[in-house]
């Protein structure tokens, strides 16, 4: 009996009390978006202040934006009427984050309650229409206006609800009170202490936008209670980021179904030691590892050519000398590699692209090398003997002089032909190095050059393993002149560079000019019988290179033939064919790049890689880095490469994208398309 009163008395107050009123708009939906439904509501029972909720129910696979879109999308907005129009205080739930072909929104799915509060007297109406922007493969946006009569029937779940939704709204504190942001060029580093000693188990950060600056993806990386995070900063045009410096960031942090929203001032550089999940001893090994592949690489196989060559011609072979002369060498690659890390530095200050093997771009570079690789060669040829520059006495090619200028300017050119050549580990090596703080890049660049000289300081410490080579004798002649011809085509084919910045018709004059004043030094110096000889030679040596190729066309034309449609990248063609439910395959290259050279011939001009690459449910996008490009450069940054070759394969079944191994394989390249495809099609 007592329980029954008191129930009725709790439905006569309810019903008494005028108070508690609300409004409701019901649920709105567009005749010209079926994907969403949204529905407001209003509360005037708190004195001197509207609460609002607002509802929004999305179907699945469709989303909606933050305050803080990201990199694409349209936060919610209300335009309101009235005379004067209300001012409401939007509080906004923790987000999630979309990835989609590079792009990343900041948003929600299924469905969301956005809080909002309007301070002052209660107005009798509130109306205004509600801009919501939807996404899935397309983007819809729908205006939904609405007119709310503040004196409608009663909402007695209202105070229930609007607690409810602001319980997902981020608080102040309560995960961690130790949180650091600083910025350098284009990156922001933030590290974070979970309170209490608490771990961090699957923490998010979600930032709000900045002027002038589009803030990327974070990577964030954590071990126990210590969180770091590098965080990429473009201008949103593919050009350097500002200066964050000095301004005022807000971001939320989630874990653990806890969100905090903080607001501090971004400050200098923090020494953030992790790079996409790779902790630094592991970013160490494997430029350790990608440094000591590099001697592998048809660009360096002569150089190290020529050094075994050098100790043959010393007719006194003795462990001391060998041990001196490789350590000179390994000396050259070591201070070659560090002043490439001081290379990457200035670039870094002075806001310029970053990677590895940029100086490839540029033509007065290539000038310089092709020059340099053709004296080696008319070195190795017997035709004379350059002295350095700088008036020391040792020559440039070593010829048994006790002098170790010589070993150490090989270490140094073995070190620029190894740049245009990208090894497994190398890459994941050197974009660890330009994310880092710079004492880490430096540090990293060094063990690149100690991978490099590995095999050179295997041989000083066992100078037995070069001794055990046969004594000079006519032999030595044949090798030479193999050597010399291996330089000559590397010289050649650092000629062909040219072709992007002064044209074909001037690189094939030059190269005629080249080899027609090679021929000159050889009449100078052997005679002109020798002159003849060589001049013959190179006619026959072309001559029956295009005789073969003519006879064999018909086994190797079709194969190596490109049959793919190529079409220019970008980050808004990779979205549009993922909209249309399609594979993508992504390929940046460029004609410096000697591994690009070898994907090309060993994997992409395959028979079954091309028919792949054909199919109606593939797009083929290729980027050319062979000259420098902004748009390019911030492609590769946004994923965490700094070189090429670079490949990615997206799909239904990949939509966030799959990169692939610098050295491609047909099964890896077949597979990965296969996977891509997904369950749709």
């Amino acid at each position: 009996m007592l329980n029954t009163f008191r129930s009725a008395l709790a439905c006569l107050l309810l019903l008494w009390l005028p108070m508690l009123q609300a409004a409701d708009s019901g649920w709105l939906q567009s005749p010209t978006n079926d994907h969403a439904k949204v529905r407001l509501r209003a509360d005037t029972s708190q004195a001197g202040e509207t609460r609002l909720l607002l509802s929004v129910e999305l179907q699945k696979g469709w989303k909606t934006y933050w305050r803080s879109p990201g990199e694409g999308g349209i936060a919610p907005a209300i335009k309101w009427r009235g005379d004067p129009p209300p001012s409401a205080t939007w509080f906004w739930p923790a987000p999630q984050r979309f990835d989609v072909a590079g792009i990343t929104t900041q948003g929600y799915h299924d469905d969301v309650t956005i809080p909002m509060v309007i301070k002052g007297p209660a107005p009798a109406r509130l109306a205004g229409t509600l801009t919501l922007s939807t996404c899935s493969n397309v983007c819809i946006l729908t205006d939904y206006a609405f007119n709310l009569d503040l004196s409608a029937a009663n909402d007695v779940r209202f105070n229930h609800d609007f607690a409810q939704a602001m319980g997902k709204v981020p608080i102040d504190s309560g995960l961690t009170d130790n949180l650091r942001v600083g910025y350098r060029n284009g990156e922001l580093q933030i590290s974070a202490e979970r309170n209490a000693g608490a771990n961090w188990h699957q923490p998010a950060l979600f930032f709000d936008t900045l002027p002038d600056a589009d803030i990327g993806k974070p990577t964030i990386s954590h071990s126990g209670a210590e969180l770091q995070a590098r965080v990429p900063v473009s201008d949103g045009w593919g050009d350097a980021a500002p200066d964050l410096r000095g301004q005022t960031l807000t971001l939320v942090i989630t874990d653990d179904g806890l969100a905090q929203q903080t607001t501090l001032t971004v400050g200098e550089p923090l020494a953030v030691s992790s790079s996409g999940g790779v902790t630094l001893w592991q970013a160490v090994l494997m430029a350790l590892v990608g440094g000591l592949i590099l001697n592998l690489m048809p660009c360096v196989l002569p150089v190290l050519g020529m050094k075994l060559g050098s100790i043959l011609q010393v007719e006194q072979r003795d462990r001391r000398s060998v041990r001196k002369q490789f350590l000179a060498s390994s000396a050259g690659i070591v201070a070659s590699f560090l002043v490439l890390a001081l290379l990457m530095t200035a670039l870094r200050l002075s806001n310029q692209a970053l990677g590895w093997g940029i100086q490839f771009q540029n033509p007065w570079f290539i000038g310089f090398m092709v020059l340099v690789t053709l004296l080696f060669s008319a070195n190795l040829f017997g035709l004379f003997h350059l002295q350095l520059s700088s008036g020391l006495s040792t020559r440039l090619a070593t010829h048994g002089g006790q002098g170790m200028s010589g070993h150490f300017w090989q270490g140094a050119f073995a070190t620029l032909l190894a740049t245009p050549c990208t090894a497994p580990f190398l890459g994941t090596a050197v974009a660890f190095a330009l994310a880092a703080p710079l004492p880490v890049l430096w540090g990293m660049f060094l063990a690149l050059g100690i991978g490099m000289s590995l095999p050179w300081l295997l041989i000083a410490a066992w100078p037995a393993l070069a001794l055990r080579l046969p004594r000079p004798g006519r032999w030595m002649n044949v090798l030479r002149l193999v050597l010399g011809l291996l330089m000559l085509a590397s010289s050649l084919w650092l000629l062909s560079l040219m072709t992007n910045h002064i044209g074909v018709q001037a690189t094939l004059v030059i190269g005629g000019a080249l080899l027609l004043g090679l021929l000159l030094a050889v009449w100078r110096r052997y005679g002109a019988r020798s002159a003849g000889i060589a001049g013959a030679s190179l006619l026959v040596v072309t001559g029956l290179t295009l005789l073969t190729l003519s006879l064999t066309a018909n086994l190797w034309r079709q194969p190596l033939q490109d049959r793919v449609t190529w079409q220019p990248l970008s980050e808004q063609a990779i979205t549009q064919v993922l909209a249309q439910h399609k594979r993508v395959f992504v390929d940046v290259t460029a004609d410096w790049c000697v591994t690009c050279k070898a994907n090309k011939f060993n994997v992409l001009l395959r028979d079954d890689v091309q028919q792949a690459l054909m199919a109606d449910d593939v797009v083929a996008l290729r980027g050319d880095w062979s000259r420098p490009s902004s748009e390019i450069s911030a492609f590769l940054q946004r994923r965490g490469s700094v070189g090429v070759p670079f490949n990615q394969i997206y799909g239904p079944g990949s939509p966030n994208g799959v990169v692939l191994s610098p050295l491609l394989t047909r099964d890896a390249v077949l597979q990965t398309l296969s996977a891509a495809k997904g369950t749709e099609q």
